[in-house]
């Protein structure tokens, strides 16, 4: 059974910078995809970024340029990066494994396994 812990949430300034982790217990990091989603009142969850078994990387358009999501498989932890936060990035973000390849990425049914999320909160 995977396990997905995250960590590293909170509340920043517009412009500020955050780094949030996601450890994974009972499965190999490397050898399953992962995803950050977030999901904001009243809005549909959202695929942020995914990082693939080949260790390529995709974006949402929103953060793209903002936000890099990687990996430490020694550690077996995922992290995501954001930089130059803005309000509308305020949600609760998800770590997410296990892709269903008959959904895209960005659907929350896309993937198996999911963490209990973190807040992160983004002022102006």
């Amino acid at each position: 059974q995977v396990q997905l812990v995250e960590s590293g949430g909170g509340s920043v300034q517009a412009g500020g910078s955050l780094r949030l982790s996601c450890a994974v217990f009972g499965y190999t990091s490397s050898t399953i995809s992962m995803a950050w989603f977030r999901q904001a009142p009243g809005k549909e969850r959202e695929g942020v970024a995914m990082i693939d078994t080949d260790g390529m990387t995709t974006y949402a358009g929103s953060v793209q340029g903002r936000f890099t999501v990687s990996q430490d498989n020694a550690k077996g932890t995922l992290y995501l990066q954001m930089n130059s936060l803005k309000p509308e990035d305020s949600a609760i973000y998800y770590c997410a494994a296990g892709r269903r390849f008959s959904f895209s990425w960005t659907q929350a049914r896309g993937f198996i396994y999911w963490g209990q999320g973190t807040q992160v909160t983004v002022s102006s």
